[in-house]
């Protein structure tokens, strides 16, 4: 909808899925969809660095209340290593680390060894520059100021790490890859490594995130379509994607309205608890005394 002035009245609780253009911060993109959607409450799960692109996960609304079990979810990227060449913030937009070296001539089998030694459970020392806090500053903020970062290697998992094409450019061996990684993994981080496990230096030159948990990169949306079409989807069918399902009696609808207890449920949570007409009321987690609410989306009647 759209009010006096040209400016969009408030869209309702909901997932907004968007494909992030390429030179625009998370936050830009928050930004400009606040104005679109035409509320204050919007917030994404999980940030894109500026020069990557693809799925962004936003919630509006009571929406931002899902993304907390958004952030945790898997995520899967398309991205180009450039071997030969190591920078400062392990992508190409840092100054280089030396002089390059000529990759150009790595065997296809030793590029394989490497890359399943950086698949499955690892301890990954994230990037220097990242969004990460070392004594109450971004590590990126400090690394930029001139300081020295030393960031502890935290536990990963690379579920898939493949790669689809090679290219010799100049003294340079370009890999288009896939990879499916946990949430914390970072993608420069495997350029990195991949480059200094082979003794060349590596750097990523591009970046693509094609799906974040269950939401992919075929029903992300660009900002222009967002613009032409400022909805979100409704929160009952994001909780019946995400969650178990738990069906309530029209009782329990009424106890769970209120922030009461109910009997334990098969799975732990969060799990969706939907009304007898199919209504979200709220998302349920087991405690010791039973299913208490996490959070309660339809008020009490």
């Amino acid at each position: 909808m759209t009010a006096r002035g040209g400016e969009r009245t408030g869209v309702g609780d909901g997932i907004l899925v968007v494909d992030k253009p390429s030179g625009w911060t998370s936050h830009d993109v928050v930004g400009r969809c606040r104005r679109l959607l035409g509320t204050r409450r919007v917030g994404h799960a999980g940030t894109l660095d500026p020069a990557a692109t693809g799925v962004l996960v936003l919630g509006a609304n009571r929406g931002t209340k899902f993304l907390t079990h958004l952030v945790a979810h898997d995520k899967a990227y398309a991205a180009t290593i450039r071997l030969g060449l190591a920078t400062v913030t392990d992508d190409a937009e840092g100054e280089p680390l030396g002089a390059p070296a000529d990759a150009s001539a790595l065997a296809p089998d030793a590029v394989a060894a490497a890359v399943s030694a950086l698949t499955g459970d690892l301890q990954q020392v994230p990037s220097s520059v990242s969004a990460i806090k070392v004594d109450g500053q971004r590590s990126y903020a400090r690394v930029r100021g001139g300081q020295e970062v030393d960031l502890p290697a935290r536990p990963v998992t690379v579920s898939r790490f493949d790669v689809l094409q090679r290219r010799a450019e100049g003294g340079f061996l370009d890999l288009d890859v896939v990879v499916e990684v946990s949430s914390g993994t970072y993608v420069r981080a495997l350029a990195r490594d991949l480059g200094a496990a082979l003794g060349v230096g590596g750097h990523l030159t591009a970046l693509r995130r094609t799906r974040s948990g269950p939401f992919g990169i075929e029903e992300a949306r660009t900002l222009e379509q967002v613009e032409q079409d400022p909805v979100v989807q409704p929160l009952a069918l994001v909780a019946r994607r995400l969650f178990p399902a738990r069906e309530l009696t029209v009782a329990e609808v009424a106890t769970v309205s209120h922030g009461g207890f109910l009997r334990a449920g098969e799975h732990p949570g969060p799990v969706g608890a939907f009304a007898p007409d199919g209504t979200l009321v709220a998302l349920l987690g087991d405690t010791a005394r039973g299913a208490k609410p996490l959070l309660v989306l339809a008020a009490a009647g």
